[in-house]
């Protein structure tokens, strides 16, 4: 008679995750990851070449939440997938690991720029186009400071300030971002890596 023999430790295997999860997960990823490549290389860059200084923060203003939350939902339901589905036998298993970490540290990058950086960013930005508009400016086109910002900038201390917290926020928030899109990067590396057909 085969089988297990009483008091033999016998180790647990991990099951396949079925197709729907495999879908979901492929869905969550692709979702960010696209949306990532789109808001940060093409979006930003072609509003920002085309459409007045003010007008593009305002739409960056109402977008971004948006676009914060559904990087951070998809970051945490495809943690949530891979150590439900992975168990902890994923942990011993080549490139799991890096990518259990990798959705992790997307996942705290992510609720930082939702529930701090991002808002604070969006905030600095609604006092400066008050200053800004208060002295005629924001209706220029482009994204690189014009005469009339710098003027602005050496005369009002408060502005000067603004400026300054923006840029700290702003890389900060981009730092989170840039850090999501590489741990994306890297989940999707390791589920092409584990295709074995297209």
């Amino acid at each position: 008679m085969k089988g297990a023999v009483p008091g033999q430790d016998t180790v647990p295997t991990v099951t396949e995750p079925s197709n729907a999860i495999k879908l979901l997960h492929l869905v969550f990823l692709s979702t960010s990851w696209g949306m990532q490549i789109w808001v940060t290389f093409v979006a930003g860059f072609v509003m920002g070449s085309h459409l007045p200084r003010h007008t593009f923060g305002f739409i960056q203003r109402q977008l971004f939440p948006y676009y914060f939350h559904i990087v951070s939902a998809c970051a945490f339901l495809n943690l949530t997938l891979n150590l439900i589905h992975g168990g902890c036998e994923m942990f011993t298993v080549g490139f799991a690991p890096l990518q259990i970490i990798a959705f992790f540290v997307c996942v705290a990058a992510s609720v930082l720029n939702t529930q701090w950086f991002g808002q604070v960013t969006a905030d600095i930005v609604a006092d400066m186009h008050l200053v800004e508009r208060s002295h005629g400016l924001g209706q220029e086109v482009g994204l690189f400071t014009s005469q009339s910002h710098r003027q602005l900038r050496a005369s009002s201390p408060s502005y000067r300030q603004l400026t300054r917290q923006f840029t700290l926020y702003h890389a900060l928030s981009s730092l989170c971002n840039l850090c999501c899109i590489a741990c994306n990067g890297l989940s999707l590396y390791y589920v092409a890596a584990r295709l074995s057909a297209l």
